[in-house]
């Protein structure tokens, strides 16, 4: 039986829903990180628990905290690099205690992709992307009482919890931080564009998260595979929008 590995989806701060995106980028000293205040996400009505995405998504944002943190005893620092180093560069997305982060993983179909998020940490961003190997499966962390993820509430007839396997695609050319996208997102919020709506700054401590198909010269397009820049057209005078693909940028 190999190691038990770092754990790996904590990051609570990801899903309480009062502080905003910048706080993300805070560093915080070891063992006095900030835990938001409050109801949190967790805490929802039965409906909330049992609603399902109307939505069909291929493509994924999923956080994880690339630096240590220590919780219970327990490092919880998975890190795209970790990922990577892992047998087969493969590992399963556990730990995930939030109702609508939890059932949007339900809906990942083998293939889709996802872009690893690096949260909690000095400069939070995209580092690169991931596949999804398996579907959801129960979550074994729920059940184990030396688990950080232990949830006393969670029965093996009738599990709460579910997780993915995830597999390592590749690193981004650069990494691409929250600030850069904060800034694209703060353009189409004001002018149109396909940014405008992102889950990132709309549902910000949400761990899971789709991505919604924007404009795009291909079906398959996801918000941040693509961003738009304005470019004159010198006959008419009129702006038109471009699409600038990031993977041209970062594949």
């Amino acid at each position: 039986m190999p190691p038990k590995r770092i754990t790996r989806a904590t990051v609570k701060h990801s899903e309480a829903p009062e502080a905003s995106p910048e706080e993300d980028a805070v560093q915080k000293a070891p063992g006095k990180r900030k835990r938001a205040a409050g109801k949190s996400e967790d805490q929802k009505s039965p409906e909330d628990s049992s609603s399902r995405s109307t939505c069909t998504y291929s493509h994924w944002l999923m956080k994880s905290e690339p630096e240590s943190r220590i919780e219970n005893g327990v490092d919880v620092k998975f890190g795209i690099e970790d990922l990577k180093a892992l047998p087969n560069q493969t590992s399963c997305w556990d730990g995930v205690r939030n109702y609508q982060a939890r059932n949007f993983m339900r809906d990942m179909k083998e293939g889709h992709q996802a872009f690893f998020y690096h949260s909690n940490c000095k400069e939070p961003g995209i580092a690169g992307l991931m596949k999804i190997v398996k579907e959801a499966y129960v979550d074994h962390t729920q059940f184990d009482k030396k688990d950080v993820h232990y949830d006393p509430s969670s029965k093996s007839e009738n599990p709460k919890w579910s997780m993915v396997d995830v597999k390592f695609e590749r690193m981004s050319k650069r990494f691409i931080p929250l600030t850069e996208l904060k800034k694209y997102h703060l353009q189409h919020k004001s002018k149109g564009g396909p940014l405008q709506n992102m889950a990132l700054f709309t549902r910000a401590r949400l761990s899971v998260q789709p991505l919604t198909k924007g404009e795009s010269p291909t079906p398959t397009c996801s918000y941040l595979h693509c961003y738009t820049l304005p470019c004159r057209h010198q006959k008419k005078k009129v702006t038109h929008f471009y699409t600038i693909w990031l993977d041209r940028h970062y594949p």
